[in-house]
């Protein structure tokens, strides 16, 4: 790494004034792994590489398509149909020659989920929305080994922030997901978990999801704000800046409707209220049940079964 000393330092001067000189070098050695290279993932990954993060671990199995160019980094016509590991890879390299990454190409699964997260700092979770099998996965794999994960949305034209940490209350038991759940009842229940303020749901028209295509929503705007609400949630980590936002926090800013909300839900999705919120999202969307619970999630990915869509 040596030779691309000088590189380093000047590639980050301008972040000194918001970062010291030996924070820099903090994030230089810290490990970050993103499972998800499509829209959150892309762009926290070319955020953070920015930042001066030296090391990464990038996750995921898909190839990019027309369809992702709306919002996803890595979506130029010139790379359609590759892989899109190999294609933030080489980004990531372009901006910063010394980064060391290592890339999982048939995303997380019990095949490499300890590898993904050896030696690492911080997991962001970017995975799909429909990706819940793995998201389930690196939860617990994360919360065994005392790694905290930061997670993002970006309903409507709003960013979310959340942080599960070891020490705190889990994954699971945040957003109240059993076995016995329905992949409806799961959605509903995610939903409902990632954005309890809900301040996108006046202007956005859900019935638009297409659970057969695994497609949502989604804007390159929301995308964008969010990369910077996570990115500065990993760097708050890494430097102990600040206590993290950790569940059962929450927050969401919408600059379309100029507003932000946080809060606290001391019993997660259990609590009276967000019961009421996960029966009126059944409800609106129970003409769609049936639709869920036949399209189901994404496969947990294997060594055997990499899958492309």
């Amino acid at each position: 790494m040596g030779e691309w000393d000088d590189y380093y330092d000047q590639a980050t001067q301008r972040n000194i004034g918001l970062v010291t000189r030996d924070e820099q070098s903090r994030l230089r050695q810290a490990r970050i792994a993103i499972a998800g290279m499509g829209g959150g993932g892309g762009l926290a990954l070319t955020t953070l590489v920015r930042m001066g993060v030296g090391n990464f671990h990038i996750a995921d199995f898909d190839t990019f398509s027309i369809a992702n160019t709306n919002r996803q980094a890595g979506a130029m016509s010139s790379t359609i149909g590759q892989p899109k590991v190999e294609v933030m890879a080489a980004m990531a390299r372009d901006i910063q020659p010394a980064v060391q990454l290592t890339s999982f190409s048939t995303g997380i699964g019990l095949h490499n989920i300890d590898a993904f997260l050896d030696g690492v700092d911080v997991a962001v979770d970017s995975l799909d929305i429909f990706a819940q099998p793995a998201r389930r996965l690196l939860y617990a794999r994360a919360r065994a080994k005392g790694i905290p994960v930061v997670f993002s949305a970006p309903p409507g034209f709003s960013a979310t922030i959340g942080v599960c940490v070891p020490e705190g209350m889990s994954f699971e038991a945040y957003f109240d997901l059993r076995d016995d759940m329905t992949p409806f009842q799961i959605m509903a229940a995610f939903i409902v978990g990632l954005t309890p303020a809900g301040t996108h749901w006046s202007y956005s028209d859900m019935s638009r999801v297409e659970p057969g295509e695994q497609a949502a929503p989604s804007s390159a705007a929301a995308l964008t704000l969010m990369t910077g609400v996570l990115a500065t949630e990993v760097l708050v980590i890494l430097l102990k800046r600040r206590t993290p936002m950790a569940l059962p926090r929450y927050a969401q800013f919408d600059p379309y409707k100029g507003i932000y909300r946080r809060g606290k839900l001391r019993w997660g999705n259990r609590g009276p209220i967000q019961r009421l919120k996960r029966w009126l999202v059944e409800r609106k969307f129970r003409q769609f049940e049936a639709k869920y619970n036949a399209a189901g999630f994404e496969p947990l990915p294997s060594a055997d079964n990499a899958i492309e869509r």
